[in-house]
Order: C-alpha cells, then sequence, then structure tokens
C-alpha cells in the first residue's frame, strides 16, 4: 500500500504547488535564452514550434515525473528504489534519483555564483554605477567583479545563506511561503518592466522580434530550431534533476497531475515570453545587440539602464527579478538531497539543510576561483564552472528526462499511471500522454542529448 503523505510533508493546496513548480521551472535561463533563441530563430514561428516541443516532451516528462514523485512519496532516490522493486525491475533504477540529485548540486554550486552576481547588480544599479557607461565601462564592472575572489565568495555565501534558511523551515514553512511570496512578487516586477520597457523602449521592435513569424529564417535553420526548441522545452521546466518529483511527492492524492503540470508550463512560457518583451524593446531603444547571450543581462543591459530615465530604480528593480527566479530555482534543487539525508541518515531538517548547503557552498567556491585565480586550471579544456555546466545540461539532465520517460512508460504497470493520473478506461488523454512518454520523449530527448555532446 503506498502512503497518502510525505513525512517531510505536503502542499497546503495545489496553488501552492504552482507556484513552487513554477519557481523551480522559472529560472535564469528562462529570462534570457528563451527571447534570445526564439527572436535569432524565426520569432513568431519559433515560439509556435517551440509550444509544440512543449507539449510533446516537456509536458508529458513532467507529468510523469510528477507521477512518480507522488506515487513515491520520498526522496528522488528512495522513490525509484521503493518502485523499481514494486514492478518487479532491478533496483538499480534508484540511480536516476542519484543522477537528478547530483545534477542538482552541482547546478546549485555554479548557479549560486551566477546569482550572486544579480544581488551584486541591485546594489550596482540601485548606486548609480550604470548612469551613463559605455559598452567597455560596463564590462570593466563585470570584470572587475569576477576577477575578485572575495567579493564573489561574499555573494555565494549570502546567497546559499538565502536557499539554506528557507529548506531548513521545511515544506509548509520553508518552501510553501517562500514560493507564495517570491513568484507572485516576480510576476509582479516582470509586468513593471514590461510597462517600463513600453514606455522607455521600443516596444513595436521587442514586438516583432520575438512574434513576427518568420517562416524563411525558421526554415533555413529548421534542423538546429528544432533541436533548440526540443532542449529549450527541455530544460525550461527544470526536468530531470529530482526538483519536481520531490515536489511531487508533496502534492495531495486528489490533485490532477496533468491540470497543474498544463498549467505550470502554461506559466513557464508566459514568464519566458514577458521577460523578452521587458529586454529586447530596452536592447532597440538603446541600438544594442540582441544576440548576446549570457551577456546581455551583465554587460548590455547596464549600458541600457545607464542611459534611460529612471535607469537606476528599474535597473534594481530588474535585478531583484533575477535574483528572486534564481532564489526559488535553487530551493528546489537542495531540496532532493535533504530530503534523502533526512530520510536514510536520520538527520534533523536543519542539520541536513546546512550539511547540503556546506557542501554546495564548497563547490561553489570551486566554480567562482575557476573564473580567476584558477582560470589556468582545466579539465578537458574546460574551468570547474565550464565544466559543471556541461556535464549538468549535456549529459546527465538529458539521461535522467529519457529514464523518466523509459520508466513511466515502459516499467511502470500502466494500471498504476492510471490511477495516478485519474485516467478511467474510456479518458482521451492518457493514450495521448502513454504514446508521447514511451516514444515521442524520450526520441526528441537522444536527439537532444546526441546533439548537446556533438554526434549530430
Amino acid at each position: 500500500m503506498m502512503s497518502t503523505t510525505s513525512m517531510h510533508g505536503m502542499w497546503s493546496s495545489r496553488l501552492a504547488f504552482i507556484f513552487a513548480a513554477t519557481g523551480s521551472a522559472v529560472g535564469l535561463g528562462n529570462i534570457w535564452r528563451f527571447p534570445y533563441t526564439a527572436g535569432e530563430s524565426g520569432g513568431g514561428a519559433f515560439v509556435l514550434l517551440y509550444l509544440l516541443c512543449v507539449a510533446a516532451i516537456g509536458v508529458p516528462i513532467m507529468i510523469a515525473e510528477v507521477m512518480l514523485g507522488r506515487r513515491g512519496r520520498q526522496s528522488p532516490i528512495n522513490t525509484m528504489r521503493a518502485l523499481a522493486v514494486r514492478q518487479g525491475a532491478h533496483p538499480a533504477w534508484q540511480l536516476l534519483g542519484w543522477m537528478g540529485i547530483l545534477a542538482g548540486l552541482l547546478i546549485l554550486s555554479f548557479y549560486s555564483v551566477i546569482a550572486g552576481w544579480t544581488l551584486a547588480y541591485v546594489f550596482r544599479a540601485g548606486s548609480g554605477q550604470f548612469a551613463g557607461i559605455d559598452g567597455p565601462g560596463s564590462e570593466a564592472i563585470f570584470s572587475a567583479l569576477t576577477a575578485d575572489p572575495e567579493r564573489l565568495l561574499a555573494w555565494h555565501s549570502i546567497f546559499m545563506a538565502l536557499v539554506v534558511m528557507i529548506v531548513a523551515r521545511g515544506v509548509a514553512s520553508g518552501l510553501e511561503l517562500a514560493a507564495r511570496v517570491l513568484m507572485p512578487a516576480l510576476f509582479v516586477l516582470l509586468v513593471i518592466m514590461v510597462i517600463y520597457a513600453a514606455q522607455a523602449g521600443d516596444f513595436g521592435a521587442g514586438l516583432g522580434y520575438l512574434f513576427t513569424p518568420d517562416f524563411d529564417a525558421l526554415s533555413a535553420h529548421a534542423g538546429d530550431a528544432l533541436l533548440n526548441a526540443m532542449g529549450q522545452a527541455f530544460f525550461s521546466l527544470s526536468l530531470g534533476m529530482g526538483a519536481i518529483m520531490i515536489y511531487g511527492s508533496y502534492l495531495s492524492s486528489q490533485a490532477s497531475i496533468g491540470t497543474n503540470v498544463a498549467i505550470i508550463a502554461g506559466i513557464d512560457t508566459l514568464v519566458a515570453l514577458l521577460a523578452g518583451l521587458a529586454i529586447f524593446p530596452i536592447v532597440f531603444a538603446n541600438g544594442l545587440e540582441p544576440s548576446e547571450g549570457p551577456s546581455l543581462i551583465f554587460l548590455t543591459l547596464p549600458v541600457a539602464f545607464g542611459q534611460m530615465p529612471f535607469g537606476a530604480l528599474f535597473g534594481v528593480l530588474f535585478f531583484l527579478l533575477l535574483a528572486f527566479a534564481a532564489w526559488t530555482s535553487a530551493i528546489s534543487l537542495l531540496e532532493p538531497v535533504v530530503a534523502y539525508l533526512v530520510e536514510n541518515k536520520g538527520f534533523s531538517r536543519v542539520r541536513a539543510s546546512l550539511l547540503a548547503g556546506v557542501a554546495v557552498w564548497l563547490l561553489g567556491i570551486a566554480c567562482l576561483l575557476s573564473l580567476n585565480e584558477w582560470s589556468g586550471f582545466t579539465l578537458f579544456e574546460m574551468g570547474i564552472l565550464d565544466l559543471f555546466d556541461y556535464l549538468t545540461a549535456n549529459v546527465l539532465l538529458p539521461l535522467g528526462g529519457i529514464l523518466i520517460a523509459v520508466f513511466a512508460g515502459w516499467i511502470l504497470d500502466e494500471e498504476v499511471s492510471r490511477t495516478e493520473l485519474g485516467a478511467s478506461n474510456g479518458a482521451w488523454f492518457y493514450p495521448l500522454w502513454r504514446g508521447l512518454i514511451r516514444w515521442v520523449a524520450p526520441l526528441c530527448v537522444i536527439l537532444v542529448f546526441l546533439n548537446a555532446i556533438g554526434l549530430i
């Protein structure tokens, strides 16, 4: 008999789960990568392709991950071990849980360093450091930050302390409370930034960049565009790292998994599009280059804020928005290993949070030092931060997604998945989901994986 509740606590409502899971999904990558990729790959045509990929890949795998979490009601490692044994499968399926936890810890180690940059830039914007600066001046500010290990360590430490503080408080008083406060705050800040961009920026150019369908641009790079859309659909929903699985374990048995996941995927996409409408009108109004990638945030936008009316105020709000997005994602990355330590080692939640947080903090120190003092040290021609990024994004997460799809579609009994998804024999959506999770989603993620490691 499966447990109906988790020993760690439960979400008080489906809204709490939606806020928390959306907070996990919405991160720094949503704010810059999706709008930039959409603009370069056909605008509105790419957005349509992306939405199809979300429906065919992201939503089915997310449904599967939430379902496995709710069925197991434990940390990802223990959930996969228990479910595998009940299905008569090899307990080595617990390696899927280990992979997710490892990926989460590695991601959080460098994510915390980058999140520290956003905190630093909140104060730089507020103190007027961006006023009147040009491109070289902005680059000098950023270079001075990344070249100073003590300053990076301070911001990295502050951010990790904020994460540990929330996770240590538990599901109701920590994760849920943070999600209920931070997600509405993030959304309000985003709407304010869009309104500001509409007033002070070139909103028409931003709209055109994101939403004008350019099927010629899409067809000219059809292969790359499809792979980018599939990859973005998978990564933008925080799949394969244990976060969604552990959040699913706190979800009520009465809640509809399919409906909630569809809402989360919709909000995640909406946030990415709103982020584009907040960023690109400002970029175009200042004659800046929209295809800067990550440097768009820390090099290009400070120049724009420095030249715009009320730029200091809205620069603060923008980088505060980024910090909130990073915070909600980081909380979900630490939670799976904390749950495992509580379950398997008998630690209190506070002790488990501190231990896991210190481990991530130490890994983060190696990441931040790779930007300066250890810049000459490389493995596979990559610094530590870049290596962690490559291993997680290109290896661990895609493999995790493939294995989730295989287990949910091929190992788990159909009766079990029907029960968890509330699907009677006549339900139209269940055969669709089962077809997608067994065939379409794993094949697409395999293509993403092969593309990421350079084989296609």
